[in-house]
């Protein structure tokens, strides 16, 4: 950690990227476009990467420790809805791509991406009880559902026929439009925040090491994925050899939890679980020495590229960083200053050694090498007598560390 150097984000680029990706729709399943432009960025840095099958990229940054590896994943792909039915009254019926409440959806504008790029229709998606004037009190007692909403088009329609004559069918996406905004005091406002702002800050830290020009303690892998927030993330694309999985994504800002909007969280489990302890409280360590605020948290309703890696059966150290975001998958925000936070951490982690880099060598090995006591403190409990209870001893949890 001491050979680790704070290194200085282009912060102006680093916003350009981040306006650019948020103005391009891009829900699960209908990424290519987004992908484009990432590509062409990563090129503008220098970073060689390749495209699997899936369309997930993958960049590369050689290290000296030879074919051993570390990955950060990110992913470009966001929620957005599908078109389930044209309705008779010239309205379309939708269902959701990812997990997200009707809730905030309702007065979203959308784009219908039909199957010719030509024909993009804009709308509005609404509570099926939209006016005050007609429906009185009964708005404020509509349910919530999807099943309660429907997108208006802004196109003469009045029937399903309609829609269909204007080449809109069945399974078309329906991409929410962001808006995104950067006020003066540095907040960023916009929907689609996860984890394009993810992005954009990883992005900007990888540019960061490359305008540095010194070769890294050990290679790098940045991990692009297009299917996270329907459950598949980095299920594939992950190369064998990875010793440690980073993901970059938005942390949760609300009552009862830790992360703040100008700060970067370290996350110390969500709903799959823990994630390592060592490489986290590695991550949380660094940030500490190098003045990042940086916090911890937890996060009960939340799963990251992470998860599916680790299902997919990905033997590696795995950790998870995030910027701070309020109102996730809703109306989101944050502020710059928890994607230079981000981008800071990302970088000053890439210009060390591995956690363990003598065990995570290999992908097995004996139990007397494995890094666990070394670290943990093991107390035995007090031996108990039944026939003299009150015979413990003095000091029945002793400093006994075996190292």
């Amino acid at each position: 950690m001491t050979h680790a150097e704070k290194l200085e984000l282009d912060l102006p680029w680093m916003q350009d990227v981040l306006m650019e990706l948020l103005r391009i729709p891009s829900p699960s399943g209908r990424t290519d476009v987004i992908m484009q432009h990432v590509g062409e960025r990563l090129e503008e840095i220098g970073l060689p990467f390749e495209v699997t099958r899936r369309g997930v990229m993958v960049g590369s940054l050689d290290g000296e420790e030879g074919t051993l590896d570390r990955a950060v994943v990110v992913h470009t792909d966001t929620i957005g809805c599908m078109v389930q039915a044209l309705q008779d009254n010239g309205r379309l019926a939708i269902v959701p791509v990812g997990t997200h409440s009707a809730r905030f959806s309702e007065g979203t504008r959308v784009q219908v991406l039909t199957d010719d790029p030509e024909n993009v229709y804009y709308g509005t998606i609404l509570p099926t009880k939209a006016s005050g004037h007609a429906f009185g009190d009964d708005i404020d007692t509509h349910p919530i559902g999807w099943e309660h909403v429907e997108v208006r088009v802004d196109e003469k329609v009045s029937n399903a026929q309609d829609l269909a004559d204007l080449g809109i069918q069945v399974g078309d996406f329906v991409a929410q439009t962001a808006f995104p905004v950067i006020t003066r005091s540095g907040f960023v406002t916009s929907r689609h925040l996860d984890d394009k702002g993810g992005v954009a800050a990883t992005l900007a830290a990888f540019k960061a090491l490359l305008d540095r020009g010194e070769e890294l303690p050990v290679g790098a892998h940045l991990l692009i994925t297009v299917a996270e927030e329907v459950g598949h993330g980095a299920s594939s694309g992950l190369y064998q050899d990875v010793a440690e999985l980073v993901s970059v994504d938005a942390a949760v800002v609300a009552p009862g939890q830790h992360s703040t909007e100008t700060g970067v969280s370290i996350a110390m489990q969500d709903l799959h679980g823990p994630f390592d302890y060592h490489l986290s409280r590695k991550l949380h360590g660094l940030a500490r020495d190098h003045g990042i605020e940086a916090h911890r948290d937890v996060f009960r309703y939340y799963r990251s590229d992470v998860a599916s890696a680790l299902e997919a059966g990905a033997e590696t150290r795995a950790a998870l960083l995030g910027f701070g975001v309020d109102a996730t998958h809703g109306w989101e925000r944050t502020h710059l200053d928890a994607l230079v936070a981000v981008g800071e951490l990302l970088a000053l982690y890439l210009q060390t050694p591995l956690t363990f880099a003598n065990w995570d060598a290999e992908p097995s090995g004996p139990l007397k090498n494995f890094p666990s006591t070394a670290v943990q403190p093991v107390r035995r409990e007090p031996e108990w007598d039944p026939e003299a209870p009150e015979l413990i001893e003095d000091d029945p949890f002793p400093d006994d560390y075996e190292a």
